[in-house]
């Protein structure tokens, strides 16, 4: 497989992930009570404690989007 290819994979997954988890913290910050009361029937657990799983979630997110896609991206590049 060609490495420009491959380049422009992980460019569009980084792209992709990288607007994905953007609006999940837009929705985050603008519906955080309708999202708190969605999970909270299914998941109940005080409001503190929710705030903060979802902020190790997006952490986490981060942290994968970074590992597996802006990495091998710019090692492509590199190597390209």
């Amino acid at each position: 497989m060609d490495t420009q290819l491959l380049a422009r994979f992980f460019m569009w997954c980084t792209i992709l992930n990288a607007g994905l988890m953007a609006l999940v913290f837009l929705l985050w910050l603008v519906a955080a009570d309708l999202i708190y009361k969605a999970h909270g029937k299914w998941y109940p657990m005080p409001r503190e404690t929710f705030n903060v799983e979802i902020y190790r979630l997006l952490g986490t997110y981060k942290v994968l989007v970074f590992v597996l896609n802006v990495v091998p991206w710019v090692a492509l590049l590199l190597i390209g």
